[in-house]
């Protein structure tokens, strides 16, 4: 990215304004980065976790399926997940509160007596696979402004800053040069009227 930028005293000042702005908000973002990174590692074991859990639910299920064939899924419903939201690293994420559930009556006569853990392993699964979706949104909005961030750390540090300095170092190096030469010019000026009036002063001599 050019920086735009004048050969004058004004767009000297703007743009070490800018510079500054960016070397004090650096440390921040970089912090940001690494708060991020960490925070994105822990969401991602957390979902490691819950695929083992997951995967240790289903072997449980395999080993009953004789069973759960006679087992009634409509006699328990998912009536609302309550969730809230929280700031991680900055970072607003749904996180999950509580999974609602209701049961029909069923007959205890009738019924086999695992039916009663059943409903636990049918809770068990459904909250472990809810939990899955809010960690796995937890991944992406965390894994997106770690993105952001690393693009922002990037650019100030890579492009923004260097070129900033790049560009105040050229007015200054410019700005050196005209004064000299400014001084230069008046030397000369100065040298130019001294022997012009030490002609004349040596004129006014021989006239007399």
């Amino acid at each position: 990215m050019a920086i735009q930028f004048q050969y004058n005293k004004t767009s000297l000042q703007g743009l070490e304004k800018n510079l500054k702005m960016r070397q004090r908000t650096l440390p921040t973002l970089q912090s940001k980065e690494s708060a991020l990174r960490l925070e994105v590692k822990k969401a991602k074991d957390e979902m490691v976790e819950l695929d083992a859990e997951v995967n240790r639910r289903i072997k449980d299920y395999d080993q009953m399926i004789a069973l759960w064939g006679e087992f009634d899924t409509s006699l328990i419903h998912v009536d609302d997940v309550r969730m809230s939201v929280k700031k991680i690293a900055g970072v607003r994420v749904p996180v999950l509160d509580e999974v609602v559930y209701s049961t029909k009556q069923f007959s205890i006569f009738d019924s086999p007596k695992w039916f009663y853990d059943g409903f636990e392993q049918v809770k068990a699964i459904a909250d472990i696979g809810i939990r899955q979706e809010f960690v796995h949104r937890k991944v992406e909005l965390l894994e997106y402004a770690r993105k952001k961030t690393t693009q922002k750390v990037n650019l100030f540090e890579k492009v923004q800053i260097p070129g900033y300095q790049d560009a105040i170092r050229k007015i200054k190096r410019f700005m050196e040069d005209e004064e000299n030469l400014s001084k230069s010019s008046q030397k000369i000026v100065k040298a130019k009227r001294q022997r012009e009036a030490e002609n004349a002063n040596t004129g006014k001599e021989a006239a007399l």
